[in-house]
């Protein structure tokens, strides 16, 4: 039996599409979303843009591009994401996935837009300029790991790049918080999988943030229909380290 509350979240989540008793995975598809939208959404609080921005992060991690576009329309129109903020997701993949892997969701996102009507602000987001990438990337470094990372970037070309790159070049850019940069991470790193190592510097730089292990058990809970348990119980192992 269909549950309402399913119901409910995929007429928000995919307006128009209904699902057909005569498709022959109709008991699949209902099984799965009695699951995932009426026991595993209500099973914790997240509010629902930050659900949503998991959600996005997580299909980027595990390479599901059409869950990913799918989203898109939903995320705008039924959970307040905008689109300079799905954007975002995208554009800081690219420090944690690769360009190879992140440019099939560039492409999705700009298709869809452009289905959807949608002009994004012609304002640039970025908050730095090429002179100061390195230090304010060290800085947001310092804000979300501590103060061990100020001479990071001297250690060598790579930490250089992690300095003036991943954190200068994308975590500094507006509208999104460290908070909500430092979730998005943790989804990117867990839905790929094989990032154990990182998945724990960045448990640290959540609670460092403000995003504590309550918090992140939650997203885990949110992470499971789209990248299964084995993923998602080695999250929840490496944060378990954090509790003790």
């Amino acid at each position: 039996m269909y549950k309402e509350d399913a119901k409910k979240v995929h007429d928000a989540m995919f307006p128009g599409f209904e699902l057909n008793e005569n498709d022959p995975d109709y008991d699949y598809s209902v099984r799965y979303e009695n699951w995932a939208y009426a026991e595993v959404i209500p099973s914790n609080d997240l509010p629902d843009r930050l659900r949503v921005l998991c959600t996005l992060a997580t299909c980027m991690g595990c390479g599901a591009v059409d869950e990913f576009g799918f989203l898109i329309p939903s995320a705008i129109n039924a959970y307040g994401v905008t689109p300079e903020e799905i954007k975002e997701v995208v554009y800081q993949g690219t420090a944690y996935l690769g360009m190879a892997r992140v440019y099939p969701f560039l492409a999705r996102t700009n298709e869809v837009f452009k289905n959807l009507g949608i002009e994004e602000a012609k304002e640039s987001r970025l908050t730095n300029t090429d002179e100061t990438r390195q230090p304010t990337g060290t800085q947001c470094q310092v804000d979300i790991f501590g103060d061990h990372m100020k001479e990071y970037y001297k250690g060598g070309t790579m930490n250089y790049w992690l300095a003036s790159n991943c954190f200068g070049d994308y975590y500094t850019r507006k509208p999104l918080n460290l908070q909500e940069r430092e979730m998005i991470t943790f989804c990117y790193l867990i839905a790929q999988g094989g990032c154990e190592p990182q998945v724990k510097a960045h448990i640290g730089g959540n609670i460092h943030v403000g995003n504590d292990t309550a918090f992140l058990t939650k997203v885990v809970h949110q992470m499971v229909p789209y990248i299964g348990y084995p993923r998602s119980l080695n999250a929840l192992a490496c944060i378990k380290e954090f509790e003790k």
